[in-house]
């Protein structure tokens, strides 16, 4: 995979990784998955890209999992490899300290449900599929499922990876596996709505207040409640905190430097 088959650009404060390989419905090989890793470094250290943007590449595939000839192809230490990396990718998507959005145009499945779940909001065409299909060839769900587990109902997590079906935007959206299904039509303009009114709020506050929820998320309940107090305090002490309490005084949209 080259650089041309995941493309990266940054409009409007807005960083857009692009799986673009249409053709293969938007697959994923090894190189690409390191690749991810190095644009979403890039990101991260761009002070002017305060939102990541996920998507695929034409109208039918977000992400249709990994390239299996590809990967099952490699002897198991290069497998292993390939598994251990992806696995990287998906914690530091579901980390990573900017929001994320997918973009979700189509068929979701496998690793691609995985790219999806890590991120913070996910936008779908209500005619998009998902499912781990992994099952059906032999193989298991494993990474994604530390995502499916913290997003659906036990036995509706069991359902989906045991049997290996497609989902409809409906049941994803009922199940929890989205965050709204929306026409195809509305896609691109409900997406620039969220990622423009991300792009506007506080970088730093946002930055402070995900990896606290990210944190907490396996405490247990009176830890969590000292440990939100103590972030609480320092997203207080932030400057964007003093212009965005200083704009609802004078009412004026606040302008957040991220400091």
């Amino acid at each position: 995979m080259s650089e041309k088959d995941l493309l990266y650009a940054v409009k409007d404060h807005v960083g857009y990784i692009t799986i673009n390989r249409e053709k293969n419905r938007n697959s994923i090989s090894a190189q690409a998955v390191n690749l991810f890793m190095e644009y979403l470094d890039r990101a991260e250290k761009d002070d002017a890209v305060r939102v990541i943007c996920i998507t695929g590449a034409g109208e039918k595939a977000f992400c249709s999992g990994a390239d299996l000839g590809n990967a099952m192809s490699a002897e198991e230490g290069g497998r292993n490899q390939t598994f251990s990396n992806y696995a990287k990718l998906l914690k530091r998507l579901a980390g990573f300290s900017k929001p994320t959005v997918a973009r979700v145009n189509g068929y979701c499945l496998a690793g691609g449900t995985g790219f999806m779940l890590a991120c913070d909001i996910v936008i779908a065409k209500d005619d998009a599929k998902f499912g781990t299909p992994e099952v059906n060839v032999g193989l298991f769900p494993m990474m994604i499922g530390a995502l499916i587990f913290r997003n659906v109902l036990k036995k509706k997590a069991m359902e989906m990876v045991l049997l290996g079906e497609k989902l409809s935007a409906a049941q994803a959206q009922e199940m929890g596996l989205i965050t709204k299904a929306v026409p195809a039509n509305e896609l691109d303009e409900t997406v620039n709505k969220i990622l423009e009114s991300l792009a506007a709020k506080s970088p730093i506050g946002m930055k402070i207040g995900k990896q606290a929820f990210y944190d907490m998320q396996d405490m247990g309940f009176e830890e969590a409640l000292d440990f939100l107090s103590e972030k609480l305090a320092k997203v207080a002490a932030t400057q964007d905190v003093v212009e965005g309490i200083t704009a609802f005084i004078e009412k004026r949209a606040p302008v957040f430097t991220g400091k």
